[in-house]
């Protein structure tokens, strides 16, 4: 049986879960989400706590029984705490913008600056002009909008030029040896 898909998910005081066939919708002090689950594996409420079940151990059953598992349990943390991912700026004259909460303005090297709208759910917090937070409550388009930030102008291997994520290594390359 699945390690991920066997754990309960412990609903926290002043999240509500309703399950109503296979779609689940969970409200929390920060928001909802909602989401439909495949029909072949079941979600039941016991007090406090969500169980994912599957019916048998087909090939189809047991690789989503851990997925459905994991997207719930995202669900309750989004709603309760939120998620966030931290973007670093390397680079001489690399910098962020903030324009209001869900937009940005990227000065990253090229010729004319880069604006980045947020989804909705999805907010922007530049601390220093060198980094910037992507704040949601969806798991999802949180790392989603951080990828796509990160894709503009990626951590090349010599200098290190670039976006990358807070903690993230970046391989770095010798240059050419000079004579």
């Amino acid at each position: 049986m699945s390690r991920v898909g066997r754990a309960p998910i412990t609903v926290p005081s002043g999240v509500d879960v309703s399950i109503a066939g296979s779609h689940i919708t969970v409200k929390g002090p920060k928001g909802s989400l909602e989401r439909d689950i495949p029909t072949v594996i079941s979600v039941r409420q016991d007090e406090g706590v969500l169980v994912v079940d599957r019916p048998d151990d087909e090939r189809q059953s047991r690789a989503l029984h851990g997925l459905v598992r994991s997207l719930v349990n995202n669900m309750v943390v989004g709603v309760s705490e939120g998620f966030r991912k931290d973007l670093e700026i390397v680079g001489v004259g690399y910098r962020a913008t903030a324009k209001g909460n869900s937009a940005l303005e990227l000065a990253l090297g090229f010729s004319h600056p880069v604006s980045v709208q947020a989804p909705e759910g999805v907010t922007f917090e530049v601390a220093t002009p060198t980094t910037i937070a992507v704040v949601g409550i969806d798991k999802e388009a949180v790392g989603q909008v951080a990828a796509n930030i990160r894709a503009i102008r990626k951590p090349e291997p010599y200098k290190g030029k670039g976006v990358r994520y807070k903690d993230e290594r970046v391989v770095r390359k010798a240059g050419k040896a000079g004579k």
